[in-house]
């Protein structure tokens, strides 16, 4: 479970910049295609924040869809799983968009 560590990682980013302010929410973006199970971030988000000054804060996960981009037919199309196909049937394709995960922001009290 790999969401554990990159949401400890998000967890004790806060927690440095924050400089001891309780934070009332969080906000993340988790791309689509980043391979991160936004509902395991969520329970640990939960675990990790006991004791912190995140103890108690709302988490919001945006999950903004993958874009992709085809190298042989130069169409843009978007991707919601991880099979990187183009409409045309080649997967000669680059990935635009969706495997970020971003702190867009955090509320304090």
């Amino acid at each position: 479970m790999h969401e554990l560590s990159i949401t400890q990682s998000v967890v004790d980013a806060i927690v440095e910049r924050m400089d001891g302010a309780t934070v009332k929410s969080v906000r993340l973006e988790i791309g689509k295609l980043s391979g991160i199970v936004a509902d395991s971030v969520q329970f640990c988000f939960e675990v990790l924040c006991a004791g912190t000054s995140l103890e108690g804060a709302r988490l919001e996960i945006v999950e903004p869809p993958g874009r992709a981009a085809c190298r042989d037919c130069r169409a843009e199309f978007g991707v919601d799983d991880l099979i990187l196909l183009c409409p045309c049937g080649s997967a000669n394709v680059e990935v635009l968009a969706g495997r970020q995960l971003r702190i867009k922001s955090v509320e304090v009290v």
